[in-house]
């Protein structure tokens, strides 16, 4: 980020909404302040979506390593005997649906 360039006042944004558009699309952030003070961070929608993406897996890191600090865990082999039991169900309820 270039501070000098990527920093503008609101009046900017006013006056030239066309050019914010352009260089947000073309992969640039753009802090708008008022009065002096940061308000606002314009970004593209490809990298807003990145930035979700990269918060939702935080939390699911998050609650990961909540769970291990309260020994909610569980085995590999536990695991994956879960999963094959889940898929015997399916199966059996797919052979029964099919009668």
């Amino acid at each position: 980020m270039n501070l000098r360039r990527d920093i503008k006042p609101i009046t900017y944004l006013k006056n030239r909404t066309t050019d914010v558009v352009q260089e947000v699309s073309e992969g640039r952030t753009i802090i708008i302040t008022q009065n002096g003070e940061a308000k606002m961070v314009i970004i593209g929608v490809e990298e807003y979506d990145r930035l979700q993406s990269a918060l939702a897996l935080l939390k699911i890191v998050q609650h990961s390593e909540a769970n291990v600090k309260r020994r909610r865990t569980f085995s590999q082999e536990e695991v994956f005997e879960r999963i094959e039991r889940f898929i015997e169900v399916e199966n059996r309820r797919k052979v029964r649906r099919a009668d």
